[in-house]
């Protein structure tokens, strides 16, 4: 069967055992006869894969049975080097792809609404890809499951317009940034916020945030600003609250440059223990010098909480 063309493969799979299902008195009683017909089937696919109807199959019949699947993904980051697939690391992307494509038995190209980095983790990390897998969106999130480690789980698939791209149609991103304001580390949190025992003055940093809220180029506060063709982002909000000894850093924007949400923070830290002026943040935005900005804060810190659509069409 592997042998057969890609989009051949569900649908040869489904005959065949559906027929050994079917007339088990049969076959059960001459394994022969079984090899003989999977090889006859294999015969008629590889003909027809050869003839004009090849064509009219791949475009028309496997488009209409091409489902999109949304998926909802939480993940710790810990022990992945990011998202996106990479040559000599794991990552999420790859062990989530593999997982999927162990639960429909098939290939699928995943497409991930944000490339989180190495150590960042997920609330609300939202993926899709296309399927021919015959299994409800409501079970396959269990089967997908059953195939991924403990630290990725998949919270809910939805099936969704073929039109749908979790990267392409997303209107905005929310992230959450974790500090614990305290000298004496905490343990059971440790994977999941960066701990600073400054203290910090909460109003400082909430005034100079307000300088980052808007349509900037946030090109101090990126580590790769060549690599992007237009460094301009729209800041929806820029919310810092406290409670107890942990600080949230919310940021929800259109879209975001490598390392900026980490980058606005650590430069929002400076400001708290009285490093950089509040008017200063305006200066460094508008210089476009990332020397200016204050340190990349750790990735451990950061969560995607949220990725908005306009609308899902189901």
């Amino acid at each position: 069967i592997t042998k057969l063309p890609i989009d051949f493969q569900p649908l040869i799979k489904l005959i065949s055992q559906s027929f050994f299902i079917d007339c088990p008195q049969f076959f059960c009683f001459n394994l022969f006869c079984k090899e003989m017909f999977l090889n006859l089937l294999f015969l008629c696919f590889l003909f027809f894969s050869l003839s004009p109807f090849h064509i009219f199959f791949r475009f028309v019949v496997l488009e209409q049975l091409m489902r999109n699947i949304r998926l909802l993904i939480e993940y710790d980051g810990t022990n992945y080097a990011g998202w996106q697939w990479q040559k000599n690391a794991i990552t999420i992307q790859e062990t989530l792809s593999k997982a999927i494509e162990q639960a429909v038995q098939e290939k699928v190209t995943i497409y991930g609404a944000g490339r989180t980095d190495a150590g960042v983790h997920a609330l609300g990390q939202v993926a899709n890809f296309n399927t021919t897998s015959i299994i409800p969106s409501e079970q396959i999130v269990y089967a997908i499951n059953f195939y991924l480690p403990h630290d990725i789980t998949a919270k809910e698939a939805v099936d969704v317009s073929e039109s749908f791209h979790a990267q392409y149609c997303a209107v905005s991103k929310v992230y959450r940034y974790t500090l614990f304001n305290d000298w004496i580390r905490t343990s059971l949190n440790r994977d999941f916020c960066y701990v600073c025992g400054f203290q910090l003055d909460m109003d400082k940093m909430t005034a100079a945030a307000q300088y980052l809220i808007g349509a900037h180029d946030f090109t101090s506060f990126t580590t790769k600003a060549l690599q992007e063709k237009s460094r301009i982002r729209t800041v929806k909000r820029l919310e810092i609250k406290k409670e107890g000894k942990y600080i949230y850093f919310t940021v929800e924007a259109d879209g975001f440059l490598y390392n900026m949400v980490r980058s606005i923070v650590g430069t929002l830290i400076e400001v708290g223990r009285g490093k950089i002026a509040v008017a200063n943040v305006k200066v460094i935005l508008e210089a476009r010098n990332r020397n200016l900005a204050g340190p990349t804060a750790p990735a451990k810190g950061l969560c995607l909480m949220e990725v908005k659509y306009k609308s899902l069409i189901h």
